[in-house]
């Protein structure tokens, strides 16, 4: 008869993994109750613990000795001016996913901006005191030295979308491709034949993406890829006026436009109404973040739902595993390291 002692069925430790699929929670918190967390509930607690016993894991002392020399704090860090993250509702509801997860440990969190040289340097000197057990990065663009500056300290990271397909540290993403693909599908579906993309910040991975879903919806559709009707923006609202000027200059006859952002759609709307053109009547406009603008903007605006919220949960459950670990998420396979979350694309009167 197969035991349930100290070795699985292939003479190997149970896992943390394991430990935690029994019990029904994730990762995270099977390591919080292990290292004696209060804010955990006694359900949990006593299912954990269940699940412990029947597989005789072993958790690695080793690793909790180590649990002394904790600042039980960790590190949102922004690389954007303090501007952006106020006037864009992706960082207020990335915040409230990881205060939420938060509430249910003894850690601090920690807010920090680092959009010009200076607040780097005083940020990397931060880091590297060791003041912090793990950082949140959110909005990192291709060139942002910061992931690697963690890296080489050693610090557990994770970062809300990688900067390129071989990123090396852990990352939390929504299907960016996926959702650019099912707004253009669903422009063309409505009988729209030139459809304009006003694209994020080019040197953001997901913005990248979408450009990438873009161009697929209309290659598959049996529509020509025009490059004038692809327009650089910056995720910004001026930056989505603008652009949507220069996009009425060059095509005026463009009949649909997919933004690469709520806020940058709602600079087209403007442009937009500007130039004499109805929503929908005469150019269906669709967005990404299915933001509250979204829901009260005039029309009403379709837009592609990122989870953003869970997305927050999910960087913050990965990275208490890594913290209580002690070992880089680098460390782990593939699927465990970039998880990507579905999206939705929410219609409403915009299209």
């Amino acid at each position: 008869m197969a035991s349930h002692g100290t070795r699985g069925r292939s003479g190997r430790r149970p896992t943390l993994e394991e430990v935690a699929a029994r019990a029904g929670v994730g990762r995270g918190t099977v390591s919080r109750v292990i290292n004696g967390s209060p804010r955990v509930s006694e359900t949990t607690r006593a299912a954990v613990e269940a699940a412990v016993a029947e597989l005789g894991y072993v958790p690695n002392t080793a690793a909790r000795a180590l649990a002394a020399n904790r600042t039980d704090a960790i590190a949102l860090v922004v690389p954007e001016p303090e501007t952006r993250f106020f006037a864009e509702p992706y960082f207020s509801d990335i915040l409230r996913g990881v205060g939420a997860e938060l509430s249910d440990t003894e850690m601090q969190l920690l807010l920090i901006f680092a959009g010009s040289d200076r607040e780097r340097q005083r940020l990397a000197q931060y880091l590297a005191a060791h003041r912090v057990d793990g950082v949140l990065l959110v909005s990192v663009h291709a060139d942002d030295p910061l992931p690697d500056l963690l890296a080489q300290l050693e610090i557990p990271a994770v970062i809300s979308g990688p900067r390129s397909a071989a990123e090396a540290l852990a990352s939390v993403d929504s299907d960016n491709y996926g959702g650019a693909r099912s707004a253009v599908e669903h422009l063309l579906g409505r009988g729209r034949r030139t459809v304009a993309h006003i694209t994020g910040r080019l040197d953001v991975y997901g913005a990248q993406r979408r450009v990438d879903g873009y161009r697929a919806a209309l290659r598959d559709a049996g529509h020509p890829v025009d490059e004038l009707l692809i327009e650089p923006g910056d995720f910004t609202e001026e930056g989505g006026r603008r652009a949507m000027a220069r996009l009425l200059e060059r095509r005026p006859g463009l009949d649909a436009v997919f933004a690469g952002s709520d806020v940058t759609a709602a600079g087209a709307r403007q442009a937009l109404r500007g130039a004499g053109r109805r929503i929908p009547d005469d150019v269906a406009l669709v967005g990404y973040d299915d933001s509250a603008i979204a829901r009260h903007m005039d029309p009403p605006l379709t837009s592609v739902r990122q989870p953003i919220e869970e997305m927050g949960r999910a960087m913050l459950d990965l990275l208490l595993t890594d913290i209580a670990d002690r070992r880089p998420a680098v460390s782990r396979g593939l699927e465990r390291r970039h998880a990507v979350l579905p999206t939705e694309l929410v219609i409403r009167s915009s299209s």
